[in-house]
């Protein structure tokens, strides 16, 4: 559904009332498309305190060039190396002769280093980091974003940084991503990094799973395109206009997972959690069978079908699982206590899960939490709900299915494997929650 006060506040009457009114005034983002798909300006790559990481070959690879202009597309702060609140004074000495002058739908990204449990003055510094970043979001304005990636190993962050430089990622903002270390990946084409790869992603018949399919097969990968028999018309559909396949399925049934399984005989690398269903009621007025039907597709369906696809092997070393949580499990939704316990539970599934999956199987498990995404389910809301959560995030605006899908790509990359057990919120940073 057309965002019409966005569409409003870009013309000159709109721009005019909303300065006069003090009403938001959200900037059109920069998306990625083939035509532009770099940001628009050079990187500025600052240091706050010592740093010991070698960033210079990583962000050769992964951002803007060098900015000569004086008004950069994107800011990379390295504060990893900061170590107590004194060394705090070169992150606000470094971010604030240039914050004004960056330009518009840019990109900001603090790098921090993990916190030392051994050394509570790192920790404290480390952690303010956190409250900065997450605060400099909300008050940059022009679509610009603001992200902290904690890490100790600069090659291992390349395909993190990348998409936080890109116009992939212009409705994340306000995150903290950890990345471990991990060895590089096997060579894999830049353009279509998930070229020999086989992808399932499920409820991918229409909305967010279809967009998720979508770019998925622009990145190389064929498709598998699962959703309902019910649905198995618009699945076709969209699985012949990608070149991939449909896989009409219950992802209740008892024996999805073996049903998966059986199809793919060449096993699966990369895994999208994207079905799910919504029964809102107020918890005094809900009934037991719109409690049970949202925990069994959004919750218990992920949880059997991963392990059985695990089991089976049918995921390969290097796969990837991404599953869809939503800031409604994070932050809490009056009338979806069963959504937001299911997409709280898959929080759950991923932290413990991940560290399990990569040891056993090699096999990296994220989340992504979308916040108000514009889609058919989003345009039945009421007037005024619809325009809370357009208006209630850092950006003054809705996401789109596209955003949600690009943050998967990045999850499924395969040089991603040094990301694992992250839940990435796609909200344009929404004010509520974390």
């Amino acid at each position: 559904m057309a965002d019409r006060y966005l569409s409003f506040t870009g013309t000159a009457p709109g721009r005019f009332l909303t300065r006069r009114l003090g009403l938001p005034r959200p900037a059109t983002l920069r998306r990625w498309s083939p035509e532009r798909p770099e940001l628009d300006g050079g990187l500025l790559h600052l240091t706050a305190g010592t740093s010991g990481l070698d960033l210079a070959p990583v962000l050769a690879r992964t951002g803007p060039g060098p900015d000569d202009t004086g008004r950069p597309a994107a800011v990379v702060l390295d504060a990893s190396g900061i170590r107590d609140v004194d060394g705090l004074a070169a992150v606000h000495a470094a971010l604030h002769p240039v914050v004004r002058s960056l330009a518009a739908s840019g990109r900001i990204v603090v790098l921090g280093a993990p916190l030392d449990p051994a050394d509570h003055h790192q920790a404290a510094a480390q952690q303010a980091l956190e409250g900065f970043t997450r605060s400099l979001g909300k008050e940059t304005g022009r679509g610009i974003t603001v992200n902290l990636v904690r890490l100790t190993d600069a090659p291992a962050a390349e395909s993190t940084l990348r998409f936080l430089l890109s116009p992939r990622s212009a409705y994340v903002s306000g995150q903290v991503i950890g990345v471990g270390a991990h060895e590089p990946p096997a060579p894999y084409d830049v353009d279509r990094p998930l070229s020999g790869r086989t992808a399932l992603v499920t409820g991918a018949a229409r909305g967010i799973g279809e967009a998720v399919a979508e770019t998925l097969a622009r990145d190389g990968a064929e498709v598998i395109v699962l959703d309902v028999p019910g649905a198995e018309a618009d699945a076709r559909r969209v699985a012949e206009r990608l070149g991939g396949r449909a896989l009409p399925l219950d992802i209740t049934a008892a024996d999805a997972g073996a049903r998966i399984a059986e199809a793919l005989p060449g096993g699966l690398d990369v895994l999208v959690h994207n079905a799910g269903i919504t029964r809102d009621r107020r918890l005094v007025n809900m009934p037991a069978e719109r409690w049970s039907s949202v925990l069994e597709v959004n919750l218990a369906s992920v949880l059997r079908t991963t392990d059985a696809l695990l089991a089976a092997g049918t995921l390969k070393r290097g796969g990837r699982i991404v599953a869809t949580a939503s800031i409604a499990g994070i932050a809490g939704n009056a009338g979806q206590t069963n959504y937001g316990a299911s997409k709280a539970g898959i929080t759950g599934l991923v932290r413990a899960l991940a560290p399990r999956a990569l040891d056993g199987h090699g096999v990296t498990v994220n989340a992504v939490a979308p916040g108000f995404i514009e889609t058919r389910m989003t345009a039945a809301v009421p007037l005024l709900i619809r325009e809370a959560g357009r208006r209630m995030n850092s950006l003054a605006q809705g996401g789109l299915p596209v955003d949600v899908a690009e943050t998967t790509a990045w999850l499924a990359h395969p040089a991603s494997g040094a990301v694992n057990g992250q839940v990435v919120r796609v909200c344009g940073q929404s004010l509520l929650g974390a």
